[in-house]
């Protein structure tokens, strides 16, 4: 992913004539065997071949349906047409990480405006000199319909699976007028009409790239004054102090830096931590279009350290955060870390390891998932959600009169914000992971002190999550005794029986017996295993509530309340 100098004209939208699009490449028309071959090639290799589950969000018979369309003129189409059939097909998929590029192989038309998102309104972030002085008002309409209707039809040709990725797209390349006019918004030649809140409006001509290229435009980023310490920089990686109290690192892309290995670069942070007196660190997620999601592990062991020592961690991201740093973020809170920010681009489960290719005839390159990523199953802090759009815990969006003067509202808001706004959002209602459960009656015993050791207490521990005290905690005390095979499962929703016998083993850990006057009437519900001692002496104690199906999994909420039973054993 292209990296730009700074986080505010990156997001500004400076690049009027390559929002997205790029000079075609010259090339003879395609016959139209050409483009038969080209259409199959994606259609049978690329899509229905290479991709885990092409037809997961959309009916084959949809894909068959639109690329018989496509056959049926594929001998009047013109060449930008038809690249935009391709991603029209591809679009189907509904995978962010399975598309076809716009650039490269059409001829490609533009209108001189862009657009940037501040909140919920969109603003003129760049236009032709003769539109200067309507800079950074909202735009409310283009060729007359809301933004969000124009933003819609987008998504029919630029696949993806939450609406924050789609935004992305649609600001990358809203002022392309070739996909107006297939899109059917806009008469072919014909000029847009880009209406503004105050009442104004510009009527657009499409213009050809090396006339774009050639244009002068006026930029949001020549109203910029200065700009933050927490500025994009043209870096894999780096750290600094923001104040005495908090350390920011901001990590760019899921890469190692050859001159700077991660490792080496973890060692120089933990240096630097240990040398400082820091109650916060901020690492930066924002500008990270993802990479290899293991590449950041070193760090994240230096910080879960300094997490124990009472330091609280905030992870950054934005629409930008995406597939393997979207991974990198959904860690962050499985470390018991805040993240803050605006919703990322990318989706907690999501196909991924993306492959590329590029059809024979055309040249048109495009990317493909070859794996679907159920992080639901991976990570604690992703149970519960599927292909949807990582939402902060804190929501903060970066504000145009913040970006006027050089200035970055999520930085400046965390380093003021009160420790008890620096939260992790609830989900109550998320199912209740055996791991988390641990975790809830180690707090109901107290936290008691534990020693973890460089050795994790199953093999499947990753050694950074929240609960991983508790764990081994709970391994001592014959609590969570694990498979045959040495592992725990912490991801895996927890069942009422498995509730059961946690609860049981940690009133023994604690030698807890029950009042014989308060003792309960009746047998063990046998959906729970009654015979189990452990499962008994939870029932007995009334740690388990009555008429309850116990058939299902908990919740998170469910397991609180089980776990504050347990304590109020305690006092």
């Amino acid at each position: 992913m292209k990296k730009r100098n700074n986080l505010l004209r990156r997001a500004a939208g400076l690049c009027l004539a390559a929002l997205l699009v790029a000079p075609a490449l010259a090339a003879e028309p395609l016959s139209a065997k050409q483009r038969q071959e080209d259409l199959e090639f994606l259609y049978e290799e690329v899509l229905a071949g290479a991709h885990p589950d092409a037809f997961a969000n959309t009916p084959e018979a949809e894909f068959l349906k639109v690329k018989a369309e496509i056959e049926g003129r594929l001998e009047t189409t013109s060449g930008t047409e038809f690249l935009l059939d391709l991603m029209r097909l591809a679009a189907l998929v509904g995978d962010s990480h399975t598309s076809i590029a716009i650039g490269g192989a059409a001829d490609l038309r533009a209108y001189p405006f862009a657009m940037v998102r501040r909140g919920e309104s969109w603003y003129l972030s760049a236009a032709a000199p003769e539109d200067g002085a309507l800079l950074c008002q909202e735009v409310t309409e283009l060729a007359g319909k809301p933004v969000r209707e124009v933003m819609d039809a987008y998504g029919t040709l630029f696949s993806s699976d939450n609406p924050v990725h789609l935004r992305r797209s649609f600001r990358q390349a809203c002022n392309v007028a070739d996909i107006y006019e297939y899109l059917g918004l806009v008469e072919a030649g014909e000029p847009l009409s880009v209406t503004l809140k105050s009442g104004k409006t510009l009527r657009l001509e499409p213009m050809g790239m090396e006339e774009m290229n050639q244009l002068e435009a006026v930029r949001i980023s020549d109203k910029i004054k200065g700009q933050p310490e927490t500025a994009a920089a043209n870096a894999y990686y780096f750290a600094k102090p923001l104040t005495e109290g908090a350390y920011y690192i901001q990590y760019n892309t899921c890469r190692e830096a050859e001159d700077l290995p991660m490792a080496d670069f973890a060692a120089l942070v933990a240096k630097d931590l240990e040398a400082g007196d820091y109650s916060r660190v901020l690492l930066d997620l924002r500008n990270n279009g993802g990479g290899s999601d293991g590449v950041i592990w070193p760090l994240l062991e230096v910080l879960r350290k300094e997490m124990d020592s009472g330091t609280k961690l905030v992870g950054l991201i934005g629409e930008n955060t995406f597939s393997s740093a979207l991974i990198n973020a959904v860690e962050i809170q499985e470390m018991g870390g805040v993240l803050a920010g605006e919703p990322a681009g990318g989706s907690v489960c999501h196909f991924g390891a993306v492959k590329t290719f590029s059809l024979p005839n055309s040249g048109v390159r495009g990317q493909v998932s070859s794996k679907y990523l159920d992080l639901n199953t991976l990570l604690d802090a992703a149970a519960g959600r599927g292909v949807e759009a990582l939402e902060p815990d804190v929501l903060v969006y970066q504000t145009l009169e913040d970006t006027l003067k050089g200035k970055d509202t999520l930085a400046d808001w965390c380093l003021a914000a009160p420790d008890q706004k620096l939260v992790p959002a609830v989900h109550d209602n998320a199912p209740l992971t055996r791991g988390r459960f641990i975790g809830q009656l180690y707090e109901a015993a107290g936290s008691p002190d534990v020693e973890t050791g460089e050795e994790l207490p199953f093999k499947d521990s990753f050694g950074i999550e929240w609960y991983l005290p508790a764990l081994a905690w709970a391994k001592e005390q014959g609590i969570a005794k694990g498979g045959a095979e040495g592992t725990f499962s912490s991801s895996r929703p927890l069942t009422w029986k498995e509730a059961a016998v946690f609860l049981g083993r940690t009133a023994e850990a604690l030698d807890l017996k029950p009042d014989p006057a308060a003792k309960r009437m009746g047998p063990v519900p046998a959906a729970l295993g009654g015979s189990q001692e452990a499962v008994a002496r939870a029932w007995d104690l009334g740690l388990l509530p009555k008429d309850t199906d116990f058939t299902g999994g908990l919740t998170r909420s469910q397991g609180e309340k089980l776990a504050k039973a347990l304590k109020a054993l305690t006092a």
